[in-house]
This record gives structure tokens, sequence and C-alpha cells, in this order.
């Protein structure tokens, strides 16, 4: 297995992401460097991280990386994108590929009639403690997925949750929701924990998903459960053949008996990470990185990382770059749902569909 060489496209919080997962991995990842906006924005991360940096596009692509990691802006992810794309560098974007259908559009005519090689790094499908729930769903323990109940992301990654978990795919799906404002204290961040006991107004957004094939989604989520010592995040799957409740499973045996099971979850030697999850002593997840101490979210982005290789050599996608659009799109339809509260919005078949392409 080759080591894949990247250049990281942006200095916010997402992008190091990338770089701890190549500083985990050195003998699979390599950071060829990271292009910042500014000087002293370089200066500073080159200090800090002790990686390579640069203000320059053209030393970078100079560089000659596999493949360039967008991780800019949501409003930018899109043009910027494009850009390396054009230049002719496979790229790994961010979550959303666009904040606009017209954009999501482009993406599949520049891949699909340019011939330019694009994915996206939507991680929460590869989060260990979410792919061993996919697992279970997946070994046909509950029968065929008919209910979901999800609180456990926003947007883009709660739609990729929903279709996975209910096997819907791009069916044509009817969109309702609405917003809530709640009160809370904030006592955890991206950057640590929050001490001071400030009241916050933060917003809940509730919406159902009504599939063409009867399956069904309630979805809610506060931004606030990201980062809160206050708030958990929790999803409940329905089968006719059993339940899946965060980790506790119920199912029928092979003499069709009730059991309750709860998923084992073995941990590494780094707090937050996951070596293996288990049903019973059957393994229904395993680290694709043994060892690494990884965290969650760098184990998932690092699936999608080593998933360019094969991209690049022969096609084959991690995520296929037709879910990214369609879970961007239903993002789109839900924000316009948000709109006009108690207002169902109907999604249309799209260039990325089955039956479009």
């Amino acid at each position: 297995m080759n080591k894949l060489r990247y250049l990281i496209v942006g200095s916010g919080w997402r992008s190091l992401f990338y770089l701890r997962i190549a500083k985990a991995l050195p003998e699979r990842f390599e950071v060829c460097a990271m292009l910042c906006r500014s000087k002293e924005k370089a200066e500073n991360i080159r200090r800090e991280h002790g990686v390579l940096t640069s203000i320059s596009a053209r030393d970078c692509m100079a560089m000659k990386p596999d493949f360039v990691v967008v991780a800019v802006s949501k409003p930018a992810i899109f043009s910027i994108s494009r850009f390396w794309m054009e230049a002719g560098f496979p790229v790994l974007s961010e979550t959303p590929p666009s904040l606009e259908l017209s954009g999501l559009n482009e993406l599949w005519r520049l891949r699909t009639e340019n011939g330019y090689k694009i994915q996206v790094a939507e991680q929460y499908l590869n989060y260990p403690a979410i792919a061993c729930c996919l697992g279970v769903a997946e070994s046909g323990v509950l029968g065929e997925p008919a209910f979901l109940r999800l609180s456990l992301a926003h947007g883009y990654h709660g739609a990729s949750l929903i279709r996975r978990f209910l096997k819907v795919w791009d069916e044509p799906v009817r969109i309702c929701g609405k917003s809530y404002q709640v009160s809370i204290v904030e006592t955890d961040s991206r950057w640590g924990a929050v001490t001071d006991g400030e009241l916050v107004q933060k917003v809940l957004e509730r919406f159902t998903f009504e599939f063409e094939s009867g399956k069904t989604a309630f979805s809610d989520f506060c931004s606030v459960q990201y980062h809160s010592f206050l708030r958990s995040r929790h999803m409940n799957l329905q089968g006719p053949l059993g339940e899946l409740d965060d980790f506790t499973v119920r199912f029928l045996d092979e003499n069709r008996r009730p059991v309750t099971q709860e998923l084992r979850i073995e941990t590494g030697k780094q707090a937050g990470s996951i070596e293996a999850v288990y049903l019973g002593e059957k393994a229904v997840y395993r680290n694709p990185f043994p060892g690494s101490g990884l965290a969650e979210d760098e184990t998932a982005l690092a699936v999608l990382l080593d998933g360019m290789e094969e991209y690049i050599r022969n096609g084959t996608e991690r995520y296929p770059l037709a879910d990214a659009l369609q879970d961007a799109y239903l993002a789109i339809l839900m924000e316009d749902a948000l709109k006009l509260p108690g207002t169902v919005v109907q999604s249309q078949p799209q260039l990325w569909n089955k039956e479009q392409a």
C-alpha cells in the first residue's frame, strides 16, 4: 500500500483533523503542505504544528500532491474545489460540496462530462460508534428498517445517516420541518469546557421525512448537542424483527424468542478511540486503523482519505459523489421546509439520481 501525499487547502479548525491523521499514521499519509490565506496564519500554523505552509497555490501545485483536501469555509468549498479540479488535481472536499443546487449540478457535470475527480468527506457514516450500528442494521437482525428517530447530527450529516440506515438511497421524499428557540447553559465547545455558566439561546430543528416506500424518519437536532455535558445524542432504528436503541439491540433469536443485548465497545489505549464493537460474540465493527489512537472523527475521515488511493486508480468510491450530492440536496430541502413551517417540500429527480444518470 503506497503512502498518500495530500495538500490541505485551509487552516481552520476542520483542516487540523487532516493534519492529525497524517501525524498518527505517517506510514500511510503525508501532508505536503497547508495552503493558508495569509503569511501570519501560515507562520502560526507552521510554528504550532510543525508542518510546511504556503500562501502560494502555484508553489503547492509544484509539490505534485496525489490529491487536494479542501477544508475551507462552507460558502467557499464549491469554488475552491472547482479551482483545484480544473488545475488537474483530484479533490476531497469537506461537506457540503455546495450550498446551492446549481453548484451540486455543476459538480456532477464536472465529474461526468469533464472527467474531473472529486469525493466528499462526509465522515459520520464512518464514525466507529455509528458504523457499528450500521453493521447491526445491515446484518438483517432487525429485518428491513422502516422507522428511524435521529438526534445525532444536523443537515447533510443527518440526511446521510437517514438515507443509509433506512436504505432509501435516492428515493423520492416529502419533508416538513419546524424550528424552536431553546435556552441552555453552555458547558463545552470545540476548544474545551466552558465554565462561565452563561445562558444562551440556541435553535432546535425538527423534521419529518416520508419516503415513497413508506419508510419514515423523525429527525431533531440542536447545534449545542455537538459539544455539551447537558445534552446527549440518540438514535432509534426499528424493523419488523427488532429495534436498535442507541447501543441496545432487541431482536429474535433462531428460535424466535426475544433477546436484548448491549453493543460491547472495545476501547483503545487513547481516550476517545474505539478498536472494535461486538454484538454478543460477533464483531459488528473493527477499526481499520488498529492501534492508531485516533478519535472517532479522525478515524472516520481517515477512512475517506484512505479510499482516495483506489478512487484515483480505478474510480471506486467509498462515499459515492451521487450520495454526497443527494445528501446536500436534502439539506437544502430541509432549509426550505423551515422557511414555511407546516409546508411539505417534495424532492424532485436530479442529474445524479440513478434513473437520470
